[in-house]
């Protein structure tokens, strides 16, 4: 899997800043990139995928309890 944006930007500064003082400007930028990403509400990949699955299974419950529904509906019809 290719590295994420984020990561590559990381690397690239984590060569630049290897020694010395820009160990600490890394730091910050480490600290201020992920406090941006904190703010933007993300949530991690595999929370995501579960929270699909749960979608798609509610979804097919749904469409079985329409159907029921619906075979009540005209059994009542039927009836009546």
């Amino acid at each position: 899997m290719p590295p994420t944006p984020f990561e590559e930007m990381s690397a690239k500064f984590a060569e630049l800043f290897a020694t010395g003082p820009a160990r600490d400007v890394e730091k910050n930028f480490r600290a201020l990139m992920t406090s941006g990403l904190a703010r933007l509400d993300l949530v991690p990949r595999e929370e995501f995928d579960v929270q699909a699955k749960v979608l798609a299974r509610t979804r097919e419950k749904l469409a079985q309890l329409e159907a029921r529904v619906a075979e009540l509906e005209q059994r009542l019809k039927d009836a009546g």
